[in-house]
């Protein structure tokens, strides 16, 4: 009797482990999807001001205008009683001249060309809408990461409490997973520049795209690197880990000798 009720006990607990590694696994793939999503739209919309379907219009500065008033300086008239009687007779003949400018034809005032914004799929997308769909991926996309790394944790420890196996993929896929949260956090708004995440914020692509173009060869590669290739890194440990976490189901599928 008591081996009978060991057994079932064991039985007991294998199952509710099975649940519980359900419950995760689906969050899991949920979490996933989510920021699947959310690193190819930031993606999508670097490439779109990359290639020139969106003009990125930069950083607007709130600060008026500055007008030269410093054209024509303006004598002003002495009220001296000694002062000669031939610079007296100076502004008279200046006076003749702004009757003879008015008389001139009014010259064209020359507008620049409006820049013709180019249709994807026959949506005009502008850089205000970019600004919008950045801004939700970005904030989206952090707690989407760290969930998902938090239901891989779970998971972990569900594997190690109920001893179904699987231990050496979840594990790794908990790693890579957090190294993945580490390299999207935007560090760049903590230490100032010296560290910089994969995430980018509407400004910085704005100003950087700005200054790419004059850049030299080393500018150009940083840039492609910073707004290209990282996002590339983390998109990869994204699937690493999740492949990872496949395994690991198949693990515990072959050790209970369902499949």
């Amino acid at each position: 009797m008591s081996e009978g009720q060991g057994g079932s006990n064991m039985l007991l607990d294998t199952t509710d482990c099975l649940e519980a590694v359900g419950v995760f696994r689906g969050w899991k793939n949920f979490f996933f999807l989510i920021v699947l999503l959310c690193l190819l739209l930031l993606q999508g919309s670097f490439w779109l001001v990359e290639t020139g379907y969106v003009q990125a219009d930069g950083v607007k500065s709130d600060a008026p205008a500055v007008v030269n008033v410093e054209a024509v300086p303006v004598k002003q008239v002495s009220a001296d009683a000694n002062e000669p009687v031939a610079d007296a007779n100076k502004p008279v003949a200046d006076a003749n001249k702004p009757v003879e400018d008015a008389n001139k034809p009014a010259k064209a005032v020359s507008k620049k060309p409006v820049q013709k914004t180019k249709s994807l799929f026959g949506l005009n997308i502008t850089f205000e809408h970019l600004v919008w769909v950045i801004n939700i991926a970005n904030a989206v996309l952090i707690l989407a990461s760290v969930l998902y790394c938090l239901a891989i944790l779970f998971s972990l420890k569900v594997s190690l409490i109920g001893r179904i196996g699987g231990i050496s993929h979840i594990s790794r896929a908990f790693f890579i997973s957090l190294i993945m949260v580490v390299l999207l956090i935007p560090w760049q708004k903590i230490f100032g520049g010296m560290v910089t995440g994969a995430i980018f914020t509407p400004c910085e692509l704005a100003k950087c795209r700005a200054v790419c173009p004059g850049s030299e060869m080393l500018g150009v590669v940083l840039y492609y690197l910073r707004f290209s290739a990282f996002m590339v890194l983390t998109l990869l440990l994204l699937l690493l880990s999740q492949m990872r976490t496949c395994r690991w189901t198949k693990a515990i599928l072959r050790r209970l000798e369902v499949i």
